[in-house]
């Protein structure tokens, strides 16, 4: 049964309301079919020889230098994990002490821990975004209120679109699929007392400089709990490594919903070594590298006129409007191209797809494709 409308619910320009629980968006429902949140970019790529453009992982890595270095822990694999050396490295690259990191399984696994450690009375995710954090709440039992931020203001995040009483807030910076970086001063505004703020920042690697992140911010009221992976920039998707901040009581009640050893050596070894300096230096290089080739793919789409980007893309991938996209993304795969369809992300719909930025040759082979796709 849907619930009763939310009189506390922000409807302000730009914000869309949507219902505390999913429907089944049954055709006599005259609602639009709930979107799967277990859909995700790798279902897009399962066929072989497309050239991937659905899943939002760096090309080229994991770099030699660090295949050569995990290759090397499997001479350590008799031993059970130790993240003794990951967590310090981790804390020491975000300027906290070491009992505000804790290293999972990937980002993903934060999620889930959150979801069944937390007890919150009124949790809020903002959309659209990535869909697992709400779909590891619901799992968890607990009911999700949506603010869905609209295409017209160009999903950008106002403090004031999040319910005064939430006691939960997830938001991503920058956000999938939309590719916002919101300021870090509005989110901030979302920190207060008796509130947990969490923020997914598995791409901020993406954005040169990182300026808008909360990962070194300690101070703010309530508790404020960041969320990075290792898996965009390093091409470590199948390793399985992230790590959360956060206060350290919260860290603590985390790790106690973990299992024993929840990390790997290698997944370990990855922490540390993509937190060093070096490795720091070529991630920043990687991000300056990623805006110049998605300056040249959102000059090319700005040549489509079938095709609207909404905002300003800031992350390794843009989100594009065009009529009748369902059926374009099937003509893309015919050419050999994946791209990830946006009807699975709750406050888009049909006529919306995500596209990885690639390197200029990738994106120019495209681009042709997709005007051919549209022209069809």
């Amino acid at each position: 049964m849907n619930p009763e409308p939310d009189p506390n619910r922000s409807g302000g320009a730009g914000v869309r309301p949507a219902d505390a629980a999913p429907h089944p968006g049954a055709p006599e429902s005259g609602l639009p079919p709930e979107p799967d949140l277990r859909h995700h970019g790798d279902a897009e790529v399962r066929s072989a020889g497309l050239v991937d453009l659905a899943v939002n992982v760096r090309t080229g890595t994991p770099p030699r230098w660090l295949r050569d270095r995990l290759a090397a822990t499997l001479d350590d694999l008799a031993a059970y994990p130790d993240g003794t050396a990951a967590r310090a490295a981790v804390a020491a690259r975000h300027g906290r002490p070491v009992a505000e990191v804790l290293l999972t399984a990937g980002a993903a696994e934060a999620f889930v821990l959150l979801a069944r450690v937390l007890r919150p009375r009124r949790a809020v995710v903002v959309h659209p975004q990535f869909t697992e954090p709400e779909a590891a709440l619901r799992d968890a039992g607990h009911a999700v209120h949506r603010v869905l931020l609209t295409a017209d203001r160009g999903f950008r995040l106002r403090a004031g679109d999040v319910p005064a009483d939430a006691d939960l807030v997830v938001v991503g910076n920058p956000t999938n699929p939309t590719s916002v970086l919101h300021p870090a001063g509005v989110l901030a505004e979302l920190a207060r007392p008796g509130r947990t703020l969490v923020v997914d920042e598995a791409f901020m690697d993406t954005d040169p400089g990182e300026s808008e992140s909360l990962a070194g911010a300690r101070e703010l009221p309530g508790r404020v709990v960041v969320l990075r992976s290792l898996t965009k920039t390093w091409g470590l998707a199948g390793l399985r490594i992230g790590y959360l901040l956060a206060p350290a009581a919260l860290v603590a009640e985390l790790a106690a919903a973990q299992p024993l050893w929840p990390v790997s050596t290698p997944a370990l070894t990855a922490a540390a070594l993509c937190s060093a300096p070096a490795a720091l230096a070529e991630a920043e290089q990687a991000a300056r590298t990623t805006a110049e080739h998605r300056a040249h793919l959102l000059k090319g789409l700005a040549e489509l006129p079938q095709v609207r980007v909404h905002g300003e893309p800031a992350a390794s991938f843009v989100l594009i409007e065009l009529p009748d996209a369902a059926a374009v993304r099937e003509r893309l795969r015919d050419a050999g191209f994946a791209v990830r369809r946006g009807d699975t992300f709750p406050g888009l719909g049909p006529d919306w797809l995500r596209l990885a930025v690639r390197d200029p040759d990738t994106t120019g082979r495209f681009l042709a494709a997709l005007a051919a796709a549209i022209a069809t």
